[in-house]
Order: structure tokens, then sequence, then C-alpha cells
């Protein structure tokens, strides 16, 4: 079994500049994620391309054997630094873990 991690966040700010910075912010420090958080199968982050109405403006895309290895990946030091910096410019946050 594999462990999917799929999560999507709006950008707090309203500012079209800040929100591009913001968002390549997010992408890049989850992204540096791979090889220092060893429960990390495969991960990919992306910001939104399209400026189409209602769209989010950057998701991860993340793989886990199991629920264990997205638990040690969540309270792992790296990831919580991540999340600081997440939590200080994002506004919504949506989440979806499926197996596949």
């Amino acid at each position: 079994m594999t462990l999917r991690h799929v999560v999507t966040w709006k950008m707090a700010t309203e500012d079209p500049a800040e929100r591009a910075e913001h968002a390549a912010g997010v992408a890049s420090r989850l992204q540096a994620l791979v090889g220092v958080v060893p429960s990390i199968r495969s991960l990919s982050t992306g910001v939104n391309a399209l400026a189409i109405d209602g769209n989010w403006d950057v998701t991860l895309v993340a793989d886990f054997d199991d629920e264990d290895g997205l638990q040690a990946y969540q309270v792992h030091p790296a990831h919580q630094e991540v999340i600081a910096y997440v939590r200080a410019v994002t506004g919504s946050r949506s989440a979806v873990d499926f197996t596949i």
C-alpha cells in the first residue's frame, strides 16, 4: 500500500506579485524536504500556472509507505520549519489522503 498525501493552499495576500512569491516559496521549501525526511517516497510541488478564477495557488503531492510514514513526515523538524513559513503566508488549506 502507498499513501498519497495531497495538499493545496491559497495564499493569504491578494497582491499578485506577493502571491506568486509566496507560492513559489512554499513550493521550493516543500521540495527541499526530499532527501531530508526519510519517510518521503516521492514528492512534487507545483505553483498554479493558469490565471483561472477559483484556482488555488500551490499544491503538494507526496507518497509514503503508510500512515506511519506520513506521521513521521508531519512531525519531522525540517517539515515543522517549512510549516511555520507556510502558515505565515497562506490563508486556506485543503488536503486529501488516499491509498494508491
